[in-house]
């Protein structure tokens, strides 16, 4: 499966940073780069349940492909969440079922930022995108 523009784009980003930290850094600026949720798309209908932190996601198929925009209270996972966002962005309901969330964030050397409870966070978000692309309410 060949990569979104974005994923591309991260990958050769955090390929170039040697360090933890300038990777940490990194993901914090794609976070910041998420277009913000206004006050009526952070509303239950959206939140995603199984996060330790709000998270709240909206999706949308255009031709085929699926294009989700979300949202935290935290702004670490706000970073992860771009990320994931640049991963899934633009597949099609096959592709996103096909998706590897621990793959990607291993690809971005980001493995060790995935604590149980993030992991299990962002494997929540994953299956509510899935969910949405099947037409099924979360």
């Amino acid at each position: 499966m060949s990569l979104p523009t974005a994923a591309s784009e991260a990958l050769q980003a955090f390929a170039a940073c040697p360090s933890w930290d300038q990777r940490a850094r990194l993901q914090m600026q794609w976070g910041e780069r998420l277009e913000p949720l206004s006050a009526e798309q952070c509303c239950s209908e959206h939140l995603v349940a199984g996060c330790a932190s709000q998270v709240w996601l909206l999706g949308q198929q255009h031709e085929g492909h699926w294009y989700f925009q979300a949202s935290s209270d935290a702004r670490l996972l706000r970073g992860l969440l771009a990320l994931l966002l640049a991963r899934v962005n633009g597949l099609s309901s096959e592709e996103l079922a096909a998706a590897d969330l621990l793959d990607w964030f291993s690809q971005l050397g980001l493995g060790r930022q995935l604590s149980p409870s993030r992991s299990n966070g962002l494997n929540a978000v994953l299956q509510r995108m899935r969910a949405v692309s099947l037409g099924e309410r979360a």
